[in-house]
């Protein structure tokens, strides 16, 4: 019984009906990506999911009273793992698609509509932007979330990851403008105890700053203090605009005081200087590249730093950054950086000779995956389907137009598949999306919700903007 069959809403529901931590579900018969160094891809394969957790990968796999899924025709895929997104601003898409440098989103979005979020907007955004990742395949999603105004600002964002099922990493920080509590970085200490009180949870916690004080001034910009209370917290660091020449400088001073490691994450990373990233090389510090908006929005260089990562021994995790210019799945995040490092490749060698150091299909796979859960500190949990991770994974369909015939299972998840392929998502060994379906959401509601926040948010920062 293909999943991709009506036959699949029977499956889902046998699946539903056993209690999670005794499920067992086995696919049979798929074209398995799994992202494991040691695994690599298996043809005409099994995986099988108890509970949580991937328990075994091969050939002709058995498990007594597993709901058997037919997963020929089918690609199984880790799930993609998204490494900065600002999910609050999710009922602003594509506002500003034309928006020709940093300032102008920050100055109309931070400085103007960021400024009269309720916390029900914050809701709406962030649950809205975590079922769009589902829907398009990303399992795990960092919210970079700098409009925490007041507790319950971050109350809401964090009770829409909850509410959505998905792997998510709440970044906390303050906004750059407007009135807010100045609650933060305090209030992380109660978020912690409130709501990242295991180790073994769906949600993780991490601070979340800016890179110098030129956007927004020193309280927001990572240093000796932030770094002090993300140890005592036992949580991660996300460094938001590191680009440019002061991002260079500070990355050298975070060297020197020790304040730099394989817990902080530095975002962008574009336009800094051979010393910067010689820093980041042998501090072990991880990169979430950002394609679309570093070429898109022309941050510095405009060119996404694959090459300059790589040349310093770091493999980087990738993000969407800000939906209300870009694009919102890791499709065209892979595809972008895929071309553009190609194309700047070719582009040095040509006339000279030599030979371009090119990319491939398999490394923006990686980047998409295994780098990214390693980025958002989540390395032994998600990214690759080995047997002990927790059951993230993918089932795309191969046969459909636009994928058929399946000749490369990489090159088609990368170049040839979108959000319409995947025809099933599992989060933590529960089905989120089956055939094709987000499932447990009331589109239409959810459609009146996203709609009065969007037009509650433009007519309190833009009065008679939406009537």
């Amino acid at each position: 019984m293909p999943l991709h069959d009506t036959t699949g809403d029977a499956l889902l529901a046998r699946i539903r009906t056993l209690p999670a931590d005794r499920r067992r579900i086995l696919f049979t018969g798929a074209t398995i990506v799994t992202m494991d160094p040691d695994l690599g891809v298996i043809d005409d394969g099994d995986l099988l999911v108890e509970g949580d957790t991937i328990t075994a990968v091969g050939h002709r796999l058995h498990a007594d009273d597993a709901v058997v899924v037919d997963a020929a025709g089918t690609i199984l895929t880790p799930g993609f793992v998204d490494t900065h997104r600002h999910a609050w601003q999710a009922q602003l898409r594509r506002i500003m698609p034309d928006v020709d440098d940093l300032g102008g989103y920050v100055m109309s979005t931070l400085a103007g509509h960021a400024t009269v979020y309720r916390p029900e907007d914050m809701y709406v955004g962030t649950r809205l932007a975590a079922l769009s990742a589902i829907d398009s395949g990303i399992t795990t999603m960092l919210d970079f979330s700098h409009n925490s105004r007041t507790r319950e600002h971050s109350d809401a964002a964090i009770r829409a990851l909850l509410d959505t099922g998905i792997r998510g990493v709440h970044a906390s920080m303050g906004p750059h403008f407007g009135a807010w509590d100045r609650q933060w970085p305090g209030d992380l200490t109660r978020l912690k105890e409130t709501y990242f009180g295991s180790d073994d949870q769906l949600l993780t916690l991490r601070l979340a700053t800016l890179a110098t004080d030129e956007i927004a001034g020193p309280a927001l910009a990572y240093g000796p203090e932030p770094a002090r209370l993300a140890r005592d917290l036992g949580i991660g660091v996300s460094v938001d605009a590191v680009f440019g020449t002061a991002s260079s400088e500070a990355v050298l001073r975070w060297a020197e005081d020790a304040i730099l490691g394989p817990e902080v994450t530095l975002i962008h990373a574009t336009g800094l200087t051979p010393e910067a990233w010689r820093a980041m090389g042998e501090t072990g510090a991880t990169v979430a590249l950002a394609p679309t908006s570093d070429a898109q929005i022309g941050l510095e260089s405009a060119i996404p730093a694959v090459d300059e990562a790589l040349a310093a021994g770091i493999r980087p995790g990738l993000s969407i950054d800000v939906e209300v210019a870009l694009a919102g799945d890791m499709f065209t995040q892979m595809r972008t950086l895929h071309a553009i490092q190609r194309m700047r490749a070719v582009n040095a060698a040509y006339g000279t000779g030599r030979e371009p150091s090119r990319i491939t299909t398999h490394d923006v796979l990686d980047f998409a995956t295994l780098q990214g859960a390693r980025t958002n500190g989540l390395a032994g949990v998600t990214g690759s389907l080995s047997p002990g991770k927790k059951a993230d994974l993918l089932v795309i369909r191969a046969e459909d137009l636009n994928n058929m015939p399946l000749n490369d299972p990489i090159g088609t998840v990368v170049l040839g598949a979108d959000a319409r392929n995947i025809s099933a998502v599992l989060i933590n060994g529960e089905p989120r999306k089956w055939n094709g379906q987000v499932l447990d959401v009331d589109l239409a509601a959810l459609r009146r919700e996203v709609r009065a926040s969007r037009d509650h948010v433009l007519n309190a920062s833009h009065p008679g903007t939406r009537s």
